[in-house]
């Protein structure tokens, strides 16, 4: 099949689980590959980029109840206690992101942004077509919701130095697996702004 455009039709910004941890001193049980807390700092240049081409945005936030009745299998594997209410680490990063009361916010207990959450209906909302995905972890959420907006038929990209995950040897794994499902899906966080930014002007 050819490549297809890096954006087509009604584009939504997903920031996945850019929580207060990733500044913090610490793994807040889970394992971060090295450069993780600078790629989450440039993700800001893409949430920047939409907020500016009014491109609309939706902050995820993974938590999980202190008495841990909602983990299901998470802990089975490598994955310690992690995203727990109450903790440090848990809230989004709002002031980093530039979080803003316009912007889209979804709690979400599992992986997938579109497992048990409301994000189905919001997209359907939004009539969106493209998701583009940065935040963490690359090789978990990233990549879990990444697969579930392809099987829903999304144009979905990701942002390669805008997200991180548990070692380089994930981050790298999960960006192939992700270009195998759609050609063009991973990109710089460079390209992903030029985009944006040329998608507004050629709509002007």
């Amino acid at each position: 099949m050819p490549r297809q455009p890096t954006l087509v039709g009604n584009v939504v910004l997903m920031v996945i689980d850019i929580q207060k941890g990733a500044f913090l001193d610490g793994d807040g049980g889970i394992p971060h590959m090295p450069g993780y807390t600078e790629n989450m700092t440039r993700a800001r240049q893409v949430i920047d980029a939409a907020h500016d081409m009014d491109v609309p945005v939706i902050f995820f936030q993974e938590i999980h109840r202190r008495d841990r009745i909602d983990y299901g299998r998470e802990l089975d594997g490598s994955e310690g206690i992690h995203c727990m209410e109450g903790d440090p680490g848990t809230p989004v990063a709002a002031v980093e992101m530039d979080m803003r009361e316009t912007d889209y916010f979804v709690h979400k207990r599992r992986y997938s942004v579109f497992f048990g959450t409301e994000t189905e209906i919001l997209l359907k909302g939004l009539k969106a077509e493209t998701l583009i995905l940065i935040g963490g972890m690359t090789d978990v959420c990233v990549h879990y919701s990444f697969v579930d907006g392809h099987q829903h038929d999304y144009y979905c990209r990701v942002v390669a130095d805008s997200v991180g995950g548990t070692s380089p040897e994930a981050h790298q794994a999960s960006l192939n697996a992700m270009e195998y499902l759609q050609a063009g899906a991973v990109l710089s966080t460079e390209d992903i702004v030029a985009a944006l930014r040329g998608k507004n002007q050629a709509a002007a």
